[in-house]
């Protein structure tokens, strides 16, 4: 691992911030919301008992503030697994590397990243409204196969099971799927008994990624029935989002605990969506934010 990190490689701006983020480090608290809506920050803000710094970048906007005492930062990521590599890398380094010697610092910490979202579910049991916690996170986007050590923090076991199911074997033209484990603690802590547990996909986009089809026609028609279909030592693929495998796999790979919880808008089965789901994903907030600031 290297131990010092050139300009070009991590870029510090006038002001000390991170590039993209444009947090300093001592702006970072240890445990992290992330979501996707930069307006949801303020959503989920609401909630802080007390607001220390708020800095928007891009889509990057960026909250801290305490909640019952305990220290939190809420960051909005934008859509997709290419921005959470941007927002994980950087918030690792705000943790991790020491700004003023572009050192890694002598003790490194770990940061509790939970992911509240939106998501697309993919079986009867999981209509709009249902909670789910992604306690495995099928990658469709390809990050984590650009970083050395993917295997160690992967169910590699999981991954040739669907892609035997998929009858992707050899297809040179799908990224090859990856498979990231939320944090057990997290998960226990903060899924409790009232939230659905299961595999998530995360897709490289909203249309045809997910098996939307307007006017481009898939490759595969059948792909849907098939993710619907598979199941793994009891788990089956509750849902469709964009972001959990890259926020689980570059966790496990950076020694941070993650999770992602989403509330269900449309389940693709029963082919209804709820457009106006803004309200009733605050509950989602709050549980999420009650349960993580209980956690030592």
């Amino acid at each position: 691992m290297k131990d010092y990190f050139a300009p070009s490689e991590l870029i510090i701006n006038d002001d000390g911030s991170v590039f993209h983020l444009h947090l300093r480090p001592e702006q970072l608290a240890q445990k992290v919301i992330l979501v996707g809506d930069p307006g949801r920050v303020q959503t989920v803000a609401a909630h802080l008992d007390h607001i220390e710094c708020d800095v928007a970048s891009r889509e990057f906007h960026s909250v801290t503030g305490t909640m019952n005492g305990t220290r939190l930062t809420i960051i909005s990521t934008g859509i997709g697994c290419d921005n959470i590599d941007i927002v994980l890398n950087e918030i690792d380094a705000l943790a991790n590397i020491d700004f003023a010697t572009r050192r890694l610092r002598p003790t490194l910490s770990s940061l509790q990243i939970v992911r509240i979202g939106t998501c697309g579910g993919l079986q009867p049991d999981t209509p709009v409204g249902t909670f789910i916690a992604s306690e495995k996170s099928i990658g469709f986007d390809g990050l984590l196969n650009f970083y050395a050590g993917r295997d160690a923090v992967c169910d590699t076991a999981l991954e040739q099971a669907f892609l035997r199911h998929m009858q992707w074997q050899g297809h040179q033209c799908i990224a090859h799927p990856y498979v990231a484990s939320a944090d057990r603690r997290l998960l226990d802590a903060i899924a409790a008994d009232d939230m659905v547990r299961g595999i998530t996909v995360a897709c490289g986009g909203f249309f045809g990624p997910q098996g939307r089809e307007l006017r481009l026609p898939l490759a595969d028609p059948m792909q849907n029935e098939k993710i619907e279909a598979f199941s793994y030592n009891g788990l089956r693929i509750t849902n469709f989002e964009m972001e959990s495998s890259a926020v689980a796999g570059l966790s496990a790979l950076m020694g941070h605990q993650a999770l992602t919880c989403c509330m269900v808008i449309a389940n693709r089965r029963a082919l209804n969506a709820d457009a106006n789901y803004k309200q009733r994903i605050d509950t989602l907030i709050r549980i999420v934010l009650e349960r993580l600031t209980a956690l030592a």
